[in-house]
């Protein structure tokens, strides 16, 4: 059985030690609380230690990457645009930067096992839909693919 992985990239509007950015963690905390609780999160990668690639370490903002595998895509899709992420996703503006510029700020794939997850290929799954758009390999909820590669909507 397929699981699916999501990578997200993003950059603090202020320091960590900033009220904003204190509210940003304590709400992230509650929201990867529920995801734990839900059942469908399989696994949750920690960023500490990782050499994150330069596209994920300039610009002004502190980078806060998130790595998680998920039991499906419907299940991630829903606890995604539910609840207290919904919410969180909402207040986005007030712990990070706006984009500049068109920016893609999450990735999207299949997976058969969890060990086959990590940062270097979250990373190179990142680069590579930069590169060249949403493809059964690297996409996003607008434009995504089944496990067997084939495009489908996610509701």
């Amino acid at each position: 059985m397929a699981l699916v992985s999501i990578y997200t990239v993003g950059r603090l509007n202020h320091p960590y030690d900033h009220p904003a950015s204190r509210e940003f963690f304590e709400v992230g905390y509650e929201v990867f609380r529920q995801a734990s609780e839900s059942g469908h999160l399989i696994e949750a990668f920690s960023p500490n230690g990782v050499l994150f690639p330069e596209e994920a370490i300039k610009g002004e903002g502190l980078p806060i990457l998130t790595l998680t595998v998920w039991k499906n895509l419907q299940s991630l899709y829903r606890f995604t645009y539910s609840g207290q992420h919904k919410q969180a996703l909402r207040d986005r503006s007030k712990w990070m930067e706006p984009y500049q510029e068109k920016h893609l700020s999450y990735v999207v794939w299949w997976t058969e096992k969890v060990k086959d997850v990590s940062w270097e290929e979250a990373f190179k799954r990142y680069n590579y839909y930069i590169q060249h758009g949403p493809t059964p390999f690297a996409f996003d909820f607008k434009h995504a693919f089944d496990e067997k590669g084939e495009t489908c909507m996610v509701k």
